[in-house]
């Protein structure tokens, strides 16, 4: 679980089959503003994703496939292991996480795409950008 921000950061960042330095410097600053800003019961869980945070970005980028087809893949179906963490976990934290990711996976989108780079999401990180491999808790 504690690898699904992570995860989420590669996913977005590595779609267009290139993670750029945009995209780590805008996961690395996400990381270190969920731990003040994400919801209360979250800010502990965010607090120990943090730390050392680009180191375990990059450890986890270097265990991956180059391309990006095969990498996405493998990451696709280790977030898919979150469905049934989420299920058993407190309803509200679970849902709370949920969210975090989507947030995180929009703001890693908008970190390098569009008009000189500014808020716009490409093709390649917006089928992931929803995070379809997750399921929503509390819904079937």
């Amino acid at each position: 679980m504690l690898r699904a921000p992570i995860l989420t950061c590669i996913l977005i960042a590595g779609a267009d089959d290139e993670i750029d330095r945009k995209e780590i410097n805008k996961a690395i600053v996400v990381a270190n503003k969920k731990v003040s800003k994400a919801s209360p019961s979250l800010r502990p869980f965010y607090k120990i994703v943090s730390q050392d945070f680009e180191d375990k970005l990059k450890i986890l980028i270097q265990g991956y496939p180059h391309k990006s087809k095969d990498r996405n893949e493998m990451i696709i179906n280790e977030l898919k292991q979150l469905n049934s963490i989420l299920k058993k976990i407190s309803p509200a934290f679970a849902k709370d996480l949920y969210h975090s990711l989507k947030e995180i996976a929009q703001l890693i989108a908008e970190s390098s795409g569009g008009v000189l780079g500014m808020q716009s999401i490409g093709d390649e990180e917006e089928y992931y950008v929803d995070l379809p491999m997750i399921k929503e808790p509390g819904l079937s």
